[in-house]
Formats: C-alpha cells, sequence, structure tokens
C-alpha cells in the first residue's frame, strides 16, 4: 500500500460511528457487526465461509504479524463482508508467509478498517447486539451511510449457504485436498458431507480418519445421497439463520427415518434440532473465538473449544428443561420449565455464581416433537449455558455446537471424528 492513509468510516444501525484507515480495499461494504475474541487466526477467521455477510470485529489490538500463506485457508477466498481492527501489521515476522496481510486484503477486494478502539466496538456489541453496519471509504457522511445500513436485510431470515455451498456434487478424492497425512490414510468409510459452507479442516480431520469424502449442496435430495452409499452423513458449519435450509431439514430427517449415521457440526447442529422438530433462536452477539469452555456431560471434562456462531437450540424446543443466560432468549416451550434444575432466579444479585455452580446435576433429556425418540443434552456452555451439544437415543446421530476441526484453535474437542466413526460402526 502506497500513498497517504485513507480516512475509512465505520456506522452501526443505532447511529454509533468509527472513525479510522482504510487497510484493505477501498470502497464500503455492509454486514452484520460480529467480533472474534481469538489471539492468532485471523487468515483462517476471513476465510472461513460462516462469516459470508459479517463484518468481524478482532478483539486482539495487533493483526497481521505472522502474515499470510497458502496453507492456512479455509475455503478458496476470503468470505468476510468486511473486517475491523486495532493495527494492522506490515511487515509479517514468520517464515512460512508468502504475503503480508495489508497485500492480503487489497489482492482480495476486501473492505477494511484500522486505528479504531476494538474493545470499545466489541463492547457496545456485547451490551447492544450484534447489528447492522457498514465500512466506507467513498461514503463518509454518517448519517447518510447509517440510513443505507438500515435500508440493509436483518441477519435474521437470510439464508446465505446458497452463497458458499458447491453447485453440484465433488468427490473430494479425485478432486484433490491439501494434505500428504490426510491422504496417506487408507478410506475405510464413504462419508457424504452436506456443505453448507464447510471449513477444509473439517475435510482433512476426516481423511486423516480413514474417510473417503464426496460433498454435496446444501440442498441436495435424499436420491443424491443415497446414490453415494455413505456409512455416514456429515451436516457441516456454514453462515446465516438455519430456518431458512428448509431442503436441509427435509434432507437430514429422511437421513434419520432411515437410520443412517449422522453427525452436525456448528449449523449442522442447529439443523439437526430443527429436523427433530425443535426451534431455533438468534443469540444476543453469539459465539465467536477460540477460548470457550464446554462442559462435556459425558466424560466430565471440561473442553476448550473454538466457536463460530450465532444462532443456537432451543433446548425447551425438545421438551428439556433448561434455559441459557441469553439476554435474546425466548423460550418457545415455558411449560417446559416448570421443574427446571436451575436456580439463577432465585438467587440474590449480592450473591453471584458461576456458570459451572448452575449445571445441572441430573442428565438432560427431552423428546423430539416429530417422534425420532429421547434426545440427551451432552454438552453445555460454560459461559452462559448454551446447548453446545446432543444426541439421540435412540438413533444413530449426534452433533456439536462447536468446531472440533478447531482451525483456529485447541484440539480438545478431537475426539468428536472418533465418535463419527464409532457410530459408523455402530460402536456408539
Amino acid at each position: 500500500m502506497t500513498g497517504e492513509p485513507k480516512t475509512a468510516l465505520l456506522v452501526l444501525e443505532n447511529g454509533t460511528i468509527f472513525w479510522g484507515e482504510s487497510v484493505g480495499h477501498a470502497g464500503e461494504t455492509f454486514g452484520e457487526l460480529v467480533f472474534n475474541t481469538g489471539m492468532t487466526g485471523y487468515q483462517e477467521v476471513l476465510t472461513d465461509p460462516s462469516y459470508c455477510g459479517q463484518i468481524v470485529v478482532m478483539t486482539y489490538p495487533e493483526i497481521g504479524i505472522y502474515g499470510v500463506n497458502a496453507d492456512d485457508v479455509e475455503s478458496g477466498r476470503i468470505q468476510v463482508a468486511g473486517y475491523a481492527i486495532h493495527r494492522a501489521v506490515r511487515q509479517p515476522f514468520n517464515q512460512r508467509a508468502t504475503q503480508s496481510f495489508p497485500e492480503y486484503l487489497e489482492g482480495a477486494g476486501v473492505v477494511a478498517i484500522e486505528g479504531i478502539d476494538t474493545r470499545k466496538l466489541t463492547r457496545h456489541l456485547r451490551t447492544h447486539g450484534a447489528q447492522r453496519g457498514a465500512i466506507s471509504t467513498t461514503d463518509l457522511d454518517p448519517e447518510s451511510l447509517v440510513q443505507r445500513v438500515r435500508q440493509t436485510p436483518q441477519m435474521a431470515g437470510l439464508n446465505l449457504a446458497k452463497e458458499v455451498t458447491p453447485g453440484s456434487t465433488v468427490d473430494l478424492a479425485q478432486a484433490g485436498v491439501s494434505g500428504a497425512e490426510a491422504r496417506s490414510v487408507e478410506a475405510r468409510f464413504n462419508v457424504v458431507l452436506i456443505d453448507c459452507g464447510r471449513k477444509e479442516n473439517i475435510v482433512r480431520d476426516l481423511m486423516a480418519h480413514g474417510c473417503h469424502v464426496t460433498v454435496v449442496p446444501y440442498d441436495a435430495d435424499l436420491k443424491t445421497v443415497r446414490d453415494l452409499n455413505p456409512d455416514g452423513v456429515l451436516v457441516c458449519n456454514g453462515p446465516g439463520d438455519p430456518e431458512p435450509l428448509e431442503d436441509t431439514v427435509r434432507l437430514v430427517r429422511s437421513v434419520l427415518e432411515r437410520e443412517i449415521p449422522l453427525a452436525g457440526i456448528c449449523l449442522g447442529h442447529q439443523i439437526l434440532g430443527l429436523a427433530l422438530g425443535g426451534k431455533t433462536y438468534k443469540m444476543r452477539f453469539g459465539h465467536r473465538g477460540i477460548n470457550h469452555p464446554v462442559r462435556d456431560f459425558r466424560t466430565e471434562r471440561i473442553l476448550i473449544t473454538t466457536q463460530n456462531h450465532g444462532f443456537a437450540v432451543d433446548p425447551t424446543s425438545l421438551g428439556i428443561a433448561w434455559e441459557p443466560l441469553d439476554a435474546a432468549f425466548v423460550p418457545s416451550n415455558p411449560e417446559a420449565l416448570a421443574e427446571r434444575n436451575r436456580v439463577f432466579d432465585k438467587t440474590p444479585v449480592s450473591s453471584p455464581v458461576t456458570m459451572a455452580e448452575l449445571l445441572p446435576e441430573e442428565p438432560l433429556v427431552g423428546e423430539s416433537p416429530l417422534g425420532f425418540g429421547k434426545v440427551l443434552i451432552t454438552h453445555l456452555s460454560l459461559n452462559d449455558g448454551t446447548m453446545e451439544g446432543m444426541k439421540l437415543l435412540g438413533l444413530p446421530a449426534f452433533s456439536v455446537q462447536y468446531h472440533p476441526e478447531a482451525a483456529p484453535g485447541p484440539h480438545d474437542a478431537k475426539a468428536y471424528f472418533e465418535e463419527f466413526i464409532a457410530l459408523m460402526e455402530g460402536q456408539a
């Protein structure tokens, strides 16, 4: 980048404004403002299809110190609508770097802003919730830009999976996937991945566990899936609201009816919840980062997980007596909470408690309203009690809300793929 810094303006739909400088492509972009608390992994964040339609605010103050490279991408291009950071590092300090961070943004045509107080902006989003916003280097009239933001669609109700799904069925063994380790493992299982916006590390992990992977579009029909003779079906992550994905929900129900082993990740977890007859809700500001603690009730372990979601499954819609500590949560089935295990509402403010103290002592079990049997909550968030995992007790299906492929992030949750293998072997 050369010449004098170019002024950039970031606005939120409620009229809040931040002035800074352009660090990417000149122009303007619109999207939902969300924040990510990861200290590393900015390249994976940029290329994660789950961020389609969103302007991502990074809370860590310096972004770009190790540059970018061709190996750490999670898809074929940058997926975010825009990027907001405090300071961009222009000289990469890593032997793997092939390009600087600002050059990467500029070359991809991504509009980004630096020089703003990202932690102040994050606190604003935590207080008021995720909001529509814009970054512009061309329209520097705050009133004008705010009015234009208010004319853009809300995230709730948007089908963004159609923006990132493949156009047709793809056999990844024939197409070629990066990672010598993944290719060196002999394929023992035939997995169909319903691609709502996959991260490539999901594919790498499946291949490393001996899976031959074929991806199908999010709106594929049952015949397409069955013709591939799957040992198992995995519904992956993706962007946007899960409720508009009616074709995917219908497909998952058909897979369940035929008792084909099925697993879900993130958006796939939400789609499984909908397929069972449950409901989802839009969270106040969501979970996005690489340090989210989750309790696995089957092993009694605490997992540190990578997360990226703004929607979640409503436990009460599955008849489960549990509610998360999310200000945006309104139970769709309040009757399910009549005998809940939580005591939060009865606890005086003068005696604060932690989420760990509010966790249930007995298993949280509900039932599918559509007749798919008992549903067990397997994981809960230790931050706010969000439902982070579930398992059907009478059918071979389970899902998690977090990202077990952990790119970027810790490896605590890698056992997910071993559980999927066991499910296909008939042992889970």
